[in-house]
C-alpha cells in the first residue's frame, strides 16, 4: 500500500490539568506537545484538542460525569476514533472511557511507544521498543492498539488489519520479555566489546543529549558531515549513530546522536533503552542541545537534567550547553540570548541549521576533552567480581592477568571514571 494510501485515523487529544498537582506545568504547551506527539504518527489526523481542567481525578472514569458526556458530544460530531490523553489512564479507566465514548482510547505512554514502534529501524532499537511495549501491556493483559492498523510496517506486535484480539497472560508475556532480554543482552555485549576497541584507541566521546525536537541530530549532521534523518518532528530519530571527526585543532573525536528524551518519558522506554543512553555514562563531554526558541526551554532542560541522573550520570560530570534554534528568535530576544551566552560559562549560542557559533562551539569542544587518559594498574580479589565487572563495561580495560589472590587489571581512564570505580 503506498503511503498516501494509509487509513487515517480522526483523532481527539485531551490534556488534563488537575488543579491539585503541585508539579503540573502550563496546560496549553502541554497541550501542543501532546499534538505534536500525535502528528508524528502517519496515520493519525488530529481533528481536535482541548485542555479538560478537573479539580479532582475520578478513580473509575477520570473525568466526572458531566464532563463525560460534554466531550461524548463533541467526539460524535467530529466522527472521532481515538481519543489520545496526554497523562496516565489505568486499565479500568481506559475500559470504561472507550465504552463511555465509542472510541478508542490510549495514554501518554501508549502513543509514545506507538511512535518508537513506528520509527526503530535497527535491531536493537526493535528489540528496545518490543520490551518496553510488552511491560506496559503487562499491566493491563489486552492489546490497546488493534485500532492502529499497521499498514505502515514496523514491528507487528501492535495489531494489522484481520487481526483477531490476543488474550495475553502474565506467563506468555514474561516468556517473551525473557527471549527479548536474552536477544538484547547480545547486543549489549556487543556495544560493550565496540566501547572497548574506542577506549583503547583511544578517541574521546562526545554525546550529544536534549530534549526531542531541540535539533540534535540537525546539529550532528552540521558537525559530521553525515546525514542522519532530521525533520521538525517529536522522536525524528530513536537509534543511537556515531561518527568519528576532526576538530579544527587536529583533534580526532567521536561524536554520538542520541535519542531525545521529553517528560514523563515511560519508565520502561528508559529501562528498555538503557543499553542505549548508556553510551551518555561512557562519554567524556556531554553536549546539552537545548532548543532556546521554545516557550519552555527551561522545563525541558529540567527534565533532560532529571533524566541524565537517573541514568547514573555524575554530577559535575563535562557537559557543555548549546542553545541551539537562534535563528528563530526575534531581534531582540535574539541579542538578549547570545549576550547571555556569551557571559555564562560553558554554554554556546547557535543555529545548527544556518551554522551560526559553530566556530566558536568547535574550539571549545577539545578544550573540555583535556582530562587526559592515565594508565594504571589495579589489583582486585577474586571477591571484587562487581567491580572487575565494571571495569569492563566502562571499556577501559587493556590487559587483565590473574594471579594467584585475583586479578591484576592494566586501565586506561579518565580521572572522572577514575572517580566512579573508587566509589563502587
Amino acid at each position: 500500500m503506498l503511503e498516501h494510501d494509509r487509513p487515517i485515523t480522526r483523532a481527539w487529544v485531551l490534556h488534563p490539568d488537575l488543579k491539585t498537582d503541585q508539579h503540573r506545568r502550563a496546560a496549553e504547551p502541554k497541550l501542543q506537545e501532546a499534538v505534536a506527539l500525535a502528528a508524528a504518527l502517519p496515520d493519525l489526523e488530529v481533528i481536535g484538542s482541548d485542555v479538560v481542567r478537573l479539580p479532582r481525578l475520578h478513580p473509575g472514569m477520570l473525568f466526572g460525569k458531566g464532563k463525560i458526556e460534554e466531550i461524548k458530544t463533541v467526539l460524535k460530531q467530529a466522527e472521532i476514533e481515538l481519543v489520545l490523553i496526554d497523562g496516565p489512564v489505568s486499565p479500568v479507566q481506559q475500559r470504561n472511557l472507550e465504552k463511555a465514548w465509542g472510541v478508542k482510547l490510549l495514554d501518554r505512554t501508549g502513543l509514545i511507544l506507538e511512535i518508537f514502534s513506528d520509527r526503530a529501524r535497527t535491531s536493537e532499537g526493535v528489540l528496545q521498543v518490543e520490551m518496553a511495549a510488552l511491560s506496559y501491556q503487562r499491566t493491563r493483559l489486552v492489546r490497546a492498539w488493534t485500532h492502529l492498523e499497521r499498514q505502515r510496517g514496523g514491528l507487528g506486535f501492535v495489531g494489522g488489519p484481520g487481526e483477531t484480539q490476543i488474550e495475553a497472560d502474565r506467563r506468555a508475556i514474561d516468556e517473551q520479555l525473557g527471549r527479548l532480554r536474552r536477544q538484547l543482552a547480545k547486543v549489549v555485549k556487543t556495544r560493550v566489546l565496540h566501547r572497548a576497541s574506542r577506549a583503547k584507541v583511544p578517541f574521546p566521546i562526545v554525546a550529544l543529549v536534549g530534549y526531542t525536537n531541540a535539533g540534535k541530530s540537525t546539529l550532528f549532521n552540521r558537525l559530521t558531515g553525515a546525514d542522519v534523518f532530521a525533520k521538525d518532528m517529536l522522536f525524528a530519530t530513536l537509534d543511537p549513530t556515531m561518527r568519528k571527526i576532526t576538530l579544527p585543532t587536529g583533534d580526532e573525536v567521536i561524536m554520538s546522536d542520541t535519542v531525545g528524551f521529553i517528560s514523563d518519558l515511560p519508565t520502561e522506554l528508559v529501562a528498555a533503552f538503557r543499553a542505549t543512553l548508556e553510551e551518555v555514562l561512557e562519554a567524556d563531554l556531554i553536549v546539552h542541545v537545548r532548543d532556546i526558541s521554545h516557550a519552555q526551554t527551561e522545563e525541558q532542560a529540567a527534565d533532560v537534567t532529571a533524566i541524565l541522573q537517573s541514568l547514573g550520570v555524575a554530577e559535575g560530570a563535562p557537559l557543555i550547553e548549546v542553545w541551539n534554534k537562534v535563528d528563530l528568535l526575534d531581534d531582540a530576544d535574539r541579542d538578549a540570548t547570545l549576550t547571555l551566552a556569551a557571559r555564562t560559562e560553558d554554554v554556546f549560542a547557535v543555529s545548527a541549521l544556518t551554522g551560526e557559533g559553530m566556530d566558536a562551539l568547535l574550539a571549545a569542544v577539545p578544550e573540555k576533552l583535556k582530562d587526559p587518559r592515565s594508565e594504571e594498574v589495579v589489583s582486585l580479589r577474586f571477591a571484587d567480581g562487581r567491580k572487575r565487572a565494571w571495569l569492563f563495561d566502562a571499556g577501559v580495560v587493556t590487559a587483565d592477568v590473574q594471579t594467584d589472590d585475583g586479578h591484576e587489571m592494566t586501565v586506561f581512564w579518565t580521572a572522572l571514571q577514575k572517580e566512579r570505580f573508587a566509589r563502587l
